[in-house]
């Protein structure tokens, strides 16, 4: 033997501990459900998660058992996320936004044994009781609250639960690819799917994250991490910022506009991170504001395609600057990030925005490639669209009690269609399903979308493809006017020349009150042309959705 390296597991507990050792006294921020801000740091979030840890063996939760939560983003959910996983047990973050037929299925299909929620989703959850086959033990995350307990008989509560607990719990020593988390799709049809992280792909995807051409944490970051954490695990920032010693400010649940600009200010946070939809709330906080964010530096977008404008409104008003991500739930969830390359430097200013709007270049970890319908694998070329599959260390193998593969060759397959450079910028032109294909022609309804709501009189908008007797399908563009405009279609129409080919330009526009999301925010196209797919072809017009 010549000698080798120190062999040590990648586990979710180094994370809590490198944090307390190393980043004590670095402030976590966070609003709680009733209001009001808690303050308190990393060393006090790692005591409490141990505590907790210990009260979950007094409960006599074992080893690889599911500790559900339906939660806000706060220091309680925080302190679960390294308190569950870190002894061993799986953190099962549930969407309270799902319907409660969801609800009642991933809380079974996980076998959850414990339920921890924020008193928000009480009403709902004590509805659900019944029917809930596997849970033992609620508790509900807050002091003890006698009003709770009429709702929900036998309840517990957090803050008793971990006095029953030892700060000197010791974090066992664990397999680096036993389970750590589970996390659901909701943008699937049928039931939604499980996805199963272990300690090494998740301590692997917060080594990714944290990098500079990545998301570029680090202990001088103040974090609004948005995106809750319900949500893919707030996209692995509170691990990451655990890992680099960064503050985090978490925002409960208030996200709307006026609340996050509050929050931004009076914390001085410097990153945030959320979907689109959640950015154009701020954006119309902060038209309506005198705050210039002085101290946001960086947004990151991801969850769904960001319009151009955004980027622009951002950097040229408030000089912040927009990063550009892409992920999924298989992917836990960060695949690609936009960042420019040195040689970009030189280029004009238009030229480099053109290159901001792509989703990015893959993370180390991750690989990228297109397929033709054929299967062929495509050459990277920014013209050659085709299907985009990817593989790496933090990409599912398979779902969760499926027992079947959820790969193709080795590659998973995303659903999207997209682009691929040869400096691996991908662009996502669509989701397979929602593309648009008129007359033998593609037109990408992300394109659309982006020029709609460019219109200074457009608050939201999407494309969908309606049925055309001539051309099989058309673009249909459905809209969300700004408050108070007085905009046409035929207006609106108007302005896609000379920004997109003739034939490309949508058929008509439905002005709408609102446009239907799902649990995560993003856009239910689905619903969309089920209401307006005939739209084109028939001569009495369906009632339209949120019609104003």
């Amino acid at each position: 033997m010549f000698g080798q390296m120190m062999t040590m597991p990648l586990l979710i507990s180094s994370l809590i501990k490198h944090a307390e050792m190393y980043h004590g006294e670095t402030p976590i921020v966070s609003v709680e459900t009733t209001g009001g801000l808690t303050h308190t740091r990393w060393a006090e979030v790692s005591r409490r998660s141990r505590k907790l840890a210990s009260a979950l063996d007094y409960l006599g939760i074992a080893s690889s058992e599911c500790c559900g939560t339906i939660a806000w983003n706060n220091h309680r959910h925080l302190e679960i996320y390294f308190g569950v996983s870190g002894s061993g047990r799986v953190c099962h973050t549930i969407n309270p936004r799902l319907f409660p037929a969801q609800l009642v299925y991933i809380i079974n299909h996980a076998q959850d044994k414990v339920l921890f929620l924020d008193k928000t989703f009480l009403p709902v959850i004590a509805q659900l009781r019944d029917r809930l086959l596997t849970v033992q033990h609620y508790v509900l995350m807050s002091a003890k609250d006698e009003e709770a307990v009429s709702l929900l008989p036998g309840l517990l509560f957090y803050e008793d639960l971990i006095e029953q607990g030892s700060e000197d719990f010791a974090w066992p020593e664990l397999d680096e690819q036993e389970a750590s988390s589970l996390c659901y799709t909701s943008g699937t049809t049928g039931d939604p799917k499980g996805v199963l992280y272990s300690h090494r792909s998740t301590l692997l995807h917060s080594f990714a994250i944290a990098l500079p051409d990545s998301m570029g944490l680090s202990a001088r970051e103040t974090i609004l991490p948005v995106v809750p954490m319900f949500h893919v695990n707030a996209w692995g920032v509170p691990y990451a910022a655990a890992m680099v010693g960064a503050s985090l400010v978490m925002p409960g649940p208030g996200l709307d506009g006026n609340s996050l600009l509050t929050l931004i200010d009076g914390q001085q946070v410097t990153l945030a991170l959320g979907v689109p939809t959640i950015w154009q709330g701020l954006l119309r906080a902060m038209e309506q504001s005198a705050s210039r964010v002085p101290s946001l530096r960086r947004t990151i977008i991801g969850g769904a395609a960001c319009p151009p404008s955004m980027i622009s409104t951002f950097r040229d008003l408030y000089q912040v600057e927009t990063i550009h991500a892409w992920g999924m739930t298989e992917l836990s969830p960060v695949g690609t990030v936009n960042h420019l390359l040195k040689k970009h430097e030189q280029l004009p200013e238009d030229e480099q925005h053109k290159l901001r709007v792509s989703q990015g270049r893959p993370l180390f970890g991750i690989a990228l490639r297109l397929t033709g319908d054929d299967g062929e694998v495509l050459l990277p070329d920014s013209a050659m669209q085709g299907n985009l599959q990817c593989r790496g260390h933090w990409v599912v193998d398979t779902y969760f009690k499926s027992g079947d593969s959820a790969l193709e060759d080795g590659w998973f397959s995303t659903g999207d269609v997209s682009t691929l450079d040869e400096d691996g910028y991908m662009t996502i032109r669509d989701r397979s399903k929602d593309i648009i294909k008129s007359g033998g022609e593609w037109i990408s309804t992300v394109e659309l979308e982006n020029i709609a709501v460019a219109h200074p009189e457009v608050l939201s908008a999407a494309a969908i493809a309606a049925k055309h007797e001539k051309w099989d399908e058309r673009p249909l563009l459905i809209v969300v006017k700004r408050e108070g405009s007085t905009l046409s279609p035929e207006a609106l129409l108007h302005f896609y020349e000379d920004k997109v080919a003739k034939w490309q330009i949508p058929d008509d526009v439905v002005f709408v009150e609102e446009l239907p999301l799902n649990a995560t925010g993003k856009l239910l196209k689905n619903r969309l042309r089920e209401a307006y797919g005939d739209y084109l072809i028939k001569k009495d017009k369906p009632q339209k959705w949120g019609s104003q």
